[in-house]
């Protein structure tokens, strides 16, 4: 049995069992059965993910923006092909954000414990940070001591760990190519670094269904069925999300920067959409992406190949859009009010983590829990969303596949002049 669908039936047993068991939540045995037994199962889930975000975001966001810019004669291709995924990872994040701020799927039913306090696990146990000024948040973001922001990461401080990457592997990039560096001494060390990290969490996942039992049941148990009416509420956000990134931005984009019809765009690519949407792995549909702009888009080989190519890991505008409506919804839903201030950290946060996140399925999880610390969320609603996560992870890997499609026609088009 896939991975997937005994997410999917975890999430289902959890519920039903968690929906039985709360009439009955008075009861010592089930009290104990879901304070003593389950919680502490999901915690060790969500422990074993945090334990690599921190050597997992600097190695992928390192690597990401390395590829991005270093590569022998496209040099610049590859500041163009940098620029358009920055903006339209930018345009997704807004999209879904705005979304989520007008339909408030989360307060369809917010959590609340039965003894009135917050939910929370013990990883997390402040709520969002003190209000700061937009001015002073900006300025944050910038690290005076990386070390420090490296052991703060998981107390706050994890949007100046990604800045400093994003920069550290901007000169690494121009450092090694004005050099002559071949991809060997730091690159593959981080290379290392990053593949060990996946590695771990693909050893979590495989807790994973236990740990979605766990965290569904206790959500259930405690709250009743009007959380998941939130949660219908937010997949179908999510889904709307994804159709305006699909067809709202990627059509101006089109129109704006490149001569193609966004009908005849997407007529051509609709095969690799059906591949992506069936996988769920922008890596997997990276060889039809590039059969596609070569033969029927007719895009250059050199710049295809290229864009394609680390946009399959670089480029995640979907994954960029439910990062940031996942973060919000588990706001509203654990009832933490997050200030504008702290909505730009979520905006930048996603972006950031659009690059860094691997095109795999289940690759975004790392990072929206780095997201969901970052803003003082409780991590424990991610077994509400690993339940359907297949299924939105094939919507959004669509997403991800087009817009580097997008990209790819753009800087091919800007080549030319």
């Amino acid at each position: 049995m896939k991975n997937h669908v005994r997410l999917l039936l975890a999430l289902i047993l959890g519920l039903a069992l968690g929906l039985f068991s709360h009439s009955y939540s008075d009861q010592e045995f089930l009290q104990f059965l879901s304070t003593s037994i389950l919680a502490p199962i999901g915690r060790v889930f969500l422990r074993t993910i945090f334990m690599v975000v921190v050597p997992m975001v600097v190695s992928a966001l390192i690597l990401g923006i390395y590829e991005l810019t270093h590569s022998q004669g496209l040099g610049k291709i590859a500041l163009t092909t940098l620029k358009f995924t920055v903006i339209s990872s930018a345009l997704s994040v807004i999209v879904g954000i705005s979304l989520v701020n007008l339909v408030k799927p989360g307060k369809i039913s917010s959590l609340v414990s039965m003894d009135g306090g917050m939910a929370n696990i013990d990883d997390i146990e402040t709520k969002a940070s003190a209000t700061k000024p937009l001015s002073e948040i900006l300025v944050s973001i910038i690290p005076d001591n990386p070390l420090r922001s490296a052991l703060n990461a998981l107390e706050g401080e994890m949007l100046s760990l990604m800045f400093f990457s994003l920069i550290f592997g901007l000169a690494f990039g121009f450092t090694a190519k004005e050099n002559k560096y071949g991809e060997g001494g730091l690159f593959s060390v981080l290379e290392q670094v990053y593949a060990t990290c996946m590695k771990i969490v693909e050893f979590a996942m495989r807790l994973a269904p236990l740990a979605v039992f766990s965290l569904v049941f206790n959500s259930a148990f405690k709250f009743g069925h009007g959380v998941f009416v939130s949660l219908f509420a937010y997949i179908c956000v999510v889904v709307v999300g994804l159709l305006i990134q699909q067809f709202g931005v990627y059509t101006f984009l089109l129109k704006t920067f490149t001569k193609w019809s966004p009908r005849e765009f997407f007529g051509h690519c609709r095969e690799v959409y059906l591949y992506a949407f069936s996988t769920a792995s922008s890596n997997a549909t990276l060889p039809k992406a590039l059969a596609t702009a070569e033969h029927n888009l007719k895009l250059s080989k050199k710049i295809s190949r290229f864009v394609l190519t680390i946009g399959s890991t670089a480029n995640q505008n979907g994954t960029a859009l439910f990062e940031g409506v996942t973060v919000l919804f588990l706001a509203q839903l654990y009832n933490v009010d997050l200030s504008l201030g702290q909505q730009v950290q979520v905006v930048l946060m996603s972006i950031l983590a659009g690059i860094g996140t691997a095109g795999v399925p289940g690759g975004s999880l790392p990072l929206i829990m780095i997201l969901l610390n970052q803003v003082g969320v409780p991590a424990e609603g991610l077994g509400l969303i690993l339940g359907v996560d297949r299924f939105l992870d094939m919507c959004r890997t669509t997403v991800n596949v087009s817009g580097d499609l997008v990209i790819a026609a753009i800087v091919d088009e800007r080549s030319k002049t």
